[in-house]
């Protein structure tokens, strides 16, 4: 089995760190650095919304051992997905000044009437060759990403009575595209939400527009200080708050919008977005609660006190309170102002990758991220924890899962912060 150690970017929140003399991989990055020996299998179909950029010529690949795919979605229903280009006139972009409107574009997965013909591309070729560029293996099949297959069918004709769905947000790490949140939004949409997931324009190695254009990252290269991802969270925060409006409001800007519960609603996200959906409740009340995976906060993300429900959720490496890691300190700062329901849960033996899909498609490979728990049950972990927190403060549904240690994930630990114990 092939060990790839990547370093994470300096001065990004992601909650990476050093166990055992291994440096945890991030997002892309990692699934990146683990496909050197691979070519890409068929490209599965796709949604019309991205122009493809040509393929160049392997060097070297081996052959495929098969098909990346996502796992398959643990709820009842048939997944439909779609994605909406949403502009902001209000604000100009806060990374390229000249240009005078935030744009964003938004994936949407949602219970589906039924399966549809066309599975929904997971990246397209050009967001793969700028993703695998972006990790400096320019040797690789360009287009390896984006053959991924997915479970959720393109434009599927959506179910429900009016205003009956809960709606969550997703926020992926920085520099990764929403896409890597796929399988947890897919996993959602089966169980009857409704998930939208931002890219953040320009906090993304690749974001193609309906026109052709293709936008990257400006605050990805370089070393940062602190103000770099403070300034990330409240960027996000502003897009959350925007593409809420765009959704619940008197137009909204998916045609099955109307299905969406505005009451219930809640935001998730990985490293710098599970940090942006910290800086997001508190700038927006229509959230209801909110989760971060894996995410240090920068200073200042909270400054008063949180009443809604929230929920850290992370690896004990970095975020084992009275560890003395910076990061710990991070959530140990904002956990003292979050005076309504909340839990601290760490996955023992996870790394930063076993939350979103990259370490599942990693895992698929036989390759080895520094994770000692199985991809593949990293993510059903995620899965199963994210649900029935969502069940509980969306749904109100009891979760017990979530009020003790639970014997079918003896890998969860619950911790208690202010004893500086996790059980």
């Amino acid at each position: 089995m092939r060990r790839v150690t990547m370093p994470h970017r300096a001065g990004k929140p992601s909650g990476g760190a050093r166990r055992n003399g291994r440096a945890t991989t991030a997002g892309a990055l990692l699934l990146a650095g683990t496909l050197a020996a691979v070519s890409p299998a068929s490209p599965a179909s796709a949604s019309p919304a991205a122009p493809a950029a040509p393929a160049a010529p392997a060097s070297g690949a081996a052959a495929a051992p098969g098909k990346l795919s996502l796992p398959e979605p643990t709820g009842s229903h048939p997944v439909g997905t779609t994605s909406v280009h949403l502009k902001d006139t209000s604000r100009a972009d806060p990374w390229v000044p000249s240009v005078k409107a935030r744009e964003l574009m938004v994936s949407l997965w949602y219970p589906a009437r039924s399966p549809g013909r066309q599975r929904a591309r997971y990246m397209t070729p050009k967001e793969s060759e700028l993703f695998l560029k972006d990790a400096k293996l320019t040797d690789l099949p360009p287009a390896l990403l984006s053959t991924t297959r997915t479970n959720a069918f393109s434009d599927a004709k959506p179910v429900g009575r009016a205003h009956g769905l809960p709606l969550v947000v997703l926020s992926p790490g920085s520099g990764k595209p929403r896409s890597t949140l796929t399988a947890l939004a897919e996993d959602l949409a089966s169980r009857g939400y409704v998930v939208a997931a931002i890219d953040h324009t320009y906090e993304t190695v690749a974001t193609t527009f309906p026109d052709g254009r293709v936008t990257t990252c400006v605050p990805c290269e370089g070393d940062h200080d602190p103000s770099m991802s403070t300034k990330q969270v409240k960027v996000r925060a502003a897009d959350v708050s925007f593409v809420l409006d765009r959704l619940t409001g008197p137009r909204p800007a998916w045609k099955g919008g109307r299905l969406i519960d505005r009451s219930r609603m809640g935001m998730a996200g990985h490293s710098i977005g599970g940090a942006s959906t910290v800086a997001a409740l508190a700038a927006d009340s229509r959230l209801r609660a909110g989760i971060d995976i894996d995410g240090t906060t920068p200073p200042d993300t909270l400054t008063r006190e949180l009443k809604r429900p929230f929920m850290f959720f992370g690896k004990p490496a970095t975020y084992t309170p009275g560890s003395g890691n910076e990061s710990t300190a991070t959530w140990e700062r904002d956990w003292k102002l979050m005076t309504g329901w909340k839990r601290w849960l760490l996955v023992t033996g996870a790394e930063h990758a076993s939350f979103n899909d990259v370490g599942v498609l990693a895992g698929q490979l036989g390759i080895d991220f520094g994770a000692d728990l199985p991809s593949e049950r990293g993510l059903a972990i995620t899965r199963t924890y994210v649900a029935a927190f969502f069940g509980r403060h969306l749904l109100n549904k009891p979760q017990p899962l979530l009020d003790a240690p639970s014997a079918s994930y003896p890998e969860v630990k619950h911790c208690v912060p202010e004893k500086k114990t996790c059980a």
